[in-house]
């Protein structure tokens, strides 16, 4: 059966939909049109993995696709993919599709499979909360970063003109959460840094941090806009919070080298935030993953690696020195 078909009516997701509900939020601005242009392929990507899924779940088939798409958008590919088996789970539970996929075949790019079930999360009849447990207790969180993300660009009057989190998101799945809003601003806002900042300063200043850190994942792993300048920018207006966006690039910096696939926005955001190139910032915080503690209701693992790689932001000096990076880059 072609699952694509019968549920286009109820997810009617299309790459031309991106970009038409970020020009209905802002209007028509000449710089979100020449953005857009960059984010379209993957949007493209996405939405056609989303479907491709749908269609052959089977995973010879759906990993030899995947695995076709160009390195650099192949993660998002992925992503799409989370989502369409997410959605076939919630129809065939017994299936579990979404858990074997991530730990077989897609376990290279399990934080974005999870992040892309967590795209599906808000239109499915399943308990947020209850379904992440299934998860284990870093990628559990990239879940929610996905219905963050979801709910930021799609239901955007709802979570960023009132501000609204879902009650049924309570603990630290609220800071999740807007980790995923924060990258949501990167797409909705044509990657401005004027509009970026202004929705961000909206927020109450408790919220703000996760928002940055979101803005730093999308700025390094998505890009659309590879510009040192822009990203240079971004850093200064972020100000304290300048540290959260870093533990977002390094956040992307692992999803890079866990699948083995560099890409020069990415490695651009590392030079530019940490002042290091991806590879010692991959380095940093997958060694703050060693010995992680045991969740615990107030403080997740999660929390803890993030914190950790904050401190490294912080405090491990610079080895190489900026003239050199400049000349690399040039």
């Amino acid at each position: 059966m072609r699952w694509s078909i019968v549920m286009k009516p109820f997810f009617n997701v299309s790459a031309d939909a991106f970009q038409k509900m970020a020009g209905e939020r802002y209007g028509y601005q000449a710089d979100m049109d020449q953005t857009w242009r960059s984010f379209q392929p993957v949007a493209q990507t996405l939405v056609d993995a989303f479907y491709f899924t749908l269609d052959d779940s089977r995973f010879g088939p759906l990993v030899a696709r995947l695995e076709a798409v160009d390195s650099d958008l192949r993660g998002i590919a992925y992503e799409g993919a989370g989502m369409g088996l997410m959605l076939l789970d919630s129809l065939f539970p017994w299936k579990h599709r979404l858990q074997r996929f991530i730990a077989g075949p897609g376990a290279a790019y399990s934080s974005l499979v999870a992040i892309g079930a967590g795209l599906v999360l808000p239109r499915v009849p399943k308990h947020p909360l209850k379904f992440i447990n299934q998860f284990d207790p870093l990628l559990r969180w990239f879940v929610i970063d996905g219905y963050g993300f979801y709910e930021g660009f799609f239901n955007a009057q709802r979570t960023i003109e009132r501000q609204y989190i879902s009650d049924r998101l309570s603990g630290y799945a609220a800071r999740a959460f807007d980790q995923g809003l924060g990258r949501s601003l990167w797409f909705a806002t044509g990657a401005n840094v004027e509009r970026i900042s202004a929705a961000i300063a909206t927020f109450p200043a408790i919220r703000q941090p996760d928002l940055w850190s979101g803005i730093g994942l999308a700025c390094a792993y998505a890009a659309g806009v590879v510009d040192r300048a822009a990203i240079e920018s971004l850093q200064e207006i972020a100000g304290d919070n300048s540290a959260h966006m870093a533990v977002g690039v390094a956040i992307a910096a692992t999803f890079r080298q866990h699948a083995g696939a560099s890409a020069s926005h990415t490695e651009l955001a590392c030079r530019v935030i940490w002042n290091r190139p991806l590879a010692d910032v991959n380095q940093l915080a997958m060694a703050a993953q060693a010995e992680l503690p045991a969740d615990t209701i107030h403080l997740p693992a999660y929390e803890v690696w993030r914190q950790r790689i904050m401190t490294a932001f912080r405090t491990t000096p610079v080895t190489v020195m900026a003239d050199h990076y400049r000349e690399v880059m040039a």
